[in-house]
């Protein structure tokens, strides 16, 4: 459910940590973490806070987008799928999506469509499907064949995974099939 200024001071209460201030404890807890099951934990719950567009703004502000980006480059699946994920949610929003491709993301997102872990795939699939509306420039770097060609591969498989081919297959109706 998404949350507004009443919902969220319902669910606070007069003396609850504001919402920027929580999201800035869990940025800094992540900062200090040493344990990686520390900063998966973190980087999980900042990912659920990124769907809702009332976090938005406070999400910018804190460049926890920048941080999903960092994540992604990670040798820890766990972070790197936390951190697509994360980027997933919050890319439909076109401010998010600046923030996203500014960042050099894209080549990342590609990246991550190559993962062993399918919800990696499918969140990096879900980013791409929404980023690829942002600009001519970051719809050509996504565009590319070799791109192309494995999302089409991802269509086509629907034997061995339905998520990736609904998905592959949305992003080829939308974005490659309207310009041919």
């Amino acid at each position: 459910m998404f949350t507004n200024n009443q919902r969220q001071e319902e669910r606070t209460g007069k003396t609850g940590t504001p919402r920027l201030q929580y999201l800035q404890e869990l940025v800094s807890r992540f900062q200090n973490a040493t344990d990686e099951h520390t900063k998966e934990r973190i980087v999980a719950n900042l990912a659920n806070f990124s769907y809702d567009p009332y976090n938005y703004t406070s999400l910018r502000q804190l460049n926890v987008l920048e941080l999903f980006i960092d994540c992604i480059t990670e040798p820890n699946e766990k972070l790197v799928e936390f951190g697509i994920g994360g980027i997933c949610n919050a890319c439909a929003e076109p401010k998010n999506a600046a923030s996203i491709v500014e960042a050099d993301g894209i080549p990342l997102i590609i990246k991550c469509l190559s993962s062993p872990v399918r919800n990696t795939v499918n969140y990096a699939l879900g980013a791409l499907y929404y980023i690829c509306d942002y600009n001519r420039a970051t719809r050509n770097m996504i565009l590319r064949a070799e791109v192309l060609d494995l999302i089409e591969r991802y269509a086509a498989a629907e034997t061995v995974c339905v998520s990736f081919s609904n998905l592959a297959k949305a992003f080829l109706d939308k974005h490659a099939h309207a310009i041919t």
